[in-house]
């Protein structure tokens, strides 16, 4: 499904209940008008996760998350646009049609992929089934995992089985069943030589690898003899469902608490991912023995951007695996690593202490990557060796120069320059010179950098027409620009559609009033300066609004931006809509006491909004301008013209801040 139409997206909408949506996540209970529950993202004890049916949009004040029933389903479950949309549709029973009817190749490819699926499906019951019911799965299978100290329950959690050691016994069953021997062989589970067929799991231990919403992509599968020339694990080869390098093991059990914890362990094996679980540790996940990608990384930053490595006590293997350390950072990762002790990984220590004292030891022994790769590093010779820390040093500096983020790679810098005792600029210079020269191996950059900032904008439109118009004696303070942007965005989307009365005086001095809608007033204020909101969610929103004025002559409601397929301007809408308390209707029909709304007196709050606006723009600009005037030189020819041309425009710009002054009815000292 490529494409789901307008009036189906609508149809979605309309009749999906948001509470009804979210109840199956969180247990909510009533609050006057509104629902509340525990957060669903953060641990929580007090309620802070605000559902609001009237206005279908939830908010939740712990994470700072909100918007429609289609973005809390992205947030929670990570789907995306469409895979939300879909998963509406079918808990309404709402059919989406098909744009146009597949190829053969593409259906042939759809059986494909769902046949692997079933036969996945019907292996690991197979091998589940094996361990439990016959003699050869209790006494090895099964007894192997206890011997383990897994519970019955993990075991059962994780759908751990057991392929038998007769050769054929799982490739008997599955042609039986009707699975053909190609699909078979091409998942993996089947090998043929000659005429013969065998089951390539033959005598192993089974781990399932499921899929982000739970289905068999593929198996792990260990021996349990001691033959050093017997392979200890083998894999399921890659087919059209598998592909190793974008999967992590125990994600499908660990993504909740991945995002609850906002943190994600990272271990070596399944064993370690399943004896953490036991432990009560969920949010840990396994590159299943393989070296770290930047697929299983990218999988990561979907649920968090901060990762925990935990290392067994193996040295060699940890300097082993300090590219994965790199590769994380490289995606712009926050990277804390904790080491077990020496002959201890997650699975074994898990085993040794209580729940208690593993979390202990993890939260008491973690540390930022520099720390740790100085103490592995310099562990071996205690550090005395000038030409062993002069390496080190690079090393890390070579780390530190992947990260994407500029305060991060500062503040790593001052850590390695204290702990080293090295001057900052000999980083700083080393950084420069490792930062430009992985910019160059990377596609073609322009050599300059394009200018973000608009041309200065003229004033020349603020005339008596402002200094005349009524606004409230209110919000003296200065307000900053982004307080500023997001209360304009904000007077735009609450009352776009409603009408307001203004007063204008024309060329001849006469005062007029008209009236005309809040959408109109502000787009025709906002271009009448040539101005702009810095916030890029902000001008999206406006340039959606002012599209639709121009081309259609349409005024844009709440309810419009709550369908949009930008989750962020979604995000800000739910924002604006949902007013985190309210006003009692008893204020006036019991107490006798009225209330101020502000759409009582909407035209002075609009007028009140845009003024604002305009004021916080020239202030930043007047700012803008004597940081200029203060690094030029009046003796060099060249400089003082520019100059020259900067107090021209600040002398403007304060005479249009004082008309805006008056306006806003301040006082300017």
């Amino acid at each position: 499904m490529s494409r789901i139409p307008p009036h189906i997206i609508d149809e979605i909408m309309q009749t999906s209940r948001i509470e009804e949506v979210i109840g199956e996540f969180v247990h909510l209970k009533r609050a006057g008008s509104n629902l509340k529950g525990l957060s669903p993202f953060t641990d929580e004890k007090t309620p802070s996760f605000v559902v609001s049916p009237a206005k279908q949009i939830f908010k939740c004040f712990s994470t700072g998350k909100g918007g429609s029933v289609v973005t809390f389903l992205m947030e929670k479950e990570h789907y995306s646009y469409p895979e939300a949309l879909k998963w509406l549709a079918n808990k309404y029973n709402i059919t989406l049609p098909e744009e146009r009817e597949p190829t053969a190749e593409e259906l042939a490819q759809i059986t494909e992929k769902e046949s692997l699926y079933i036969i996945n499906e019907f292996a690991r019951n197979h091998f589940v089934e094996r361990m439990h019911e016959t003699d050869e799965g209790k006494a090895i299978g099964l007894n192997y995992f206890i011997e383990r100290g897994f519970r019955k329950d993990i075991i059962e959690k994780f759908q751990l089985g057991y392929c038998l050691e007769k050769g054929n016994d799982f490739t008997e069953n599955a042609l039986k069943k009707g699975y053909k021997l190609e699909y078979l062989e091409k998942i993996g589970l089947v090998k043929s030589k000659d005429d013969r067929h065998f089951d390539f799991f033959r005598g192993r231990v089974m781990f399932p690898i499921h899929s982000v919403s739970g289905r068999v992509l593929g198996f792990g599968g260990r021996t349990l003899l001691a033959d050093k020339k017997i392979a200890k694990y083998f894999n399921s080869p890659e087919s059209v469902i598998y592909n190793k390098s974008e999967i992590l093991y125990g994600l499908y059990y660990a993504k909740g608490d991945i995002v609850k914890y906002d943190n994600c362990y990272l271990v070596e094996g399944y064993t370690d991912v399943i004896s953490m679980h036991q432990a009560g540790i969920i949010n840990v996940v396994s590159s299943s023995g393989t070296s770290l990608t930047h697929g299983q990384i990218k999988l990561i930053r979907r649920y968090t951007q901060n990762v925990t490595i935990l290392y067994d006590g193996d040295a060699a293997g940890i300097k082993a695996s300090f590219r994965g350390i790199d590769l994380l950072l490289e995606e712009g990762l926050n990277v804390r690593v904790v080491l077990f002790p020496d002959g201890d990984d997650p699975d074994s220590y898990s085993k040794k202490v209580s729940n208690e004292e593993l979390n202990q030891y993890i939260k008491s022994h973690m540390k930022d990557f520099v720390s740790f790769k100085a103490e592995i590093l310099l562990g071996e010779n205690g550090g005395q060796d000038p030409i062993q820390r002069a390496k080190l040093i690079h090393d890390i500096v070579h780390s530190i120069s992947l990260i994407p983020d500029e305060i991060s790679r500062t503040v790593y810098s001052q850590e390695i320059s204290k702990r080293f005792e090295i001057d900052i600029n000999i980083i700083h210079q080393e950084l420069f010179k490792l930062r430009k020269n992985q910019l160059a191996k990377q596609q073609s950059l322009p050599t300059q950098k394009e200018s973000l900032e608009p041309e200065i904008p003229s004033y020349e439109s603020a005339t008596t027409e402002k200094q005349n118009t009524q606004t409230p004696d209110n919000k003296q303070h200065f307000i900053s620009l982004d307080h500023a942007e997001y209360d304009l965005i904000r007077i735009l989307v609450k009352y776009g559609v409603l009408a307001v009365e203004i007063e204008i005086t024309n060329e001849f001095q006469q005062k007029t009033k008209i009236e005309t809608s809040v959408t109109e007033l502000v787009c025709a204020e906002i271009h009448k300066d040539q101005m702009y909101f810095e916030n890029a969610v902000f001008q999206r929103l406006f340039n959606e609004v002012n599209e639709s004025l121009n081309q259609e002559k349409r005024f844009l409601k709440a309810s419009h931006f709550l369908k949009s397929t930008d989750i962020e301007i979604v995000k800000l809408v739910s924002d604006i809509e949902n007013e985190p308390y309210e006003l009692s209707h008893n204020w006036l029909k019991e107490k006798n006491i009225e209330t101020n709304y502000e759409i009582d007196k909407l035209s002075d709050a609009v007028l009140t909004s845009i003024y604002h606006f305009k004021m916080s723009r020239i202030i930043k600009r007047i700012y803008e301008i004597q940081s200029e005037l203060a690094n030029l030189n009046a003796a060099n020819d060249d400089e003082f013209a520019t100059m020259s041309l900067l107090l021209m425009e600040q002398v403007k710009l304060e005479q249009v801040k004082s008309v805006l002054s008056k306006a806003l009815g301040r006082t300017i000292l």
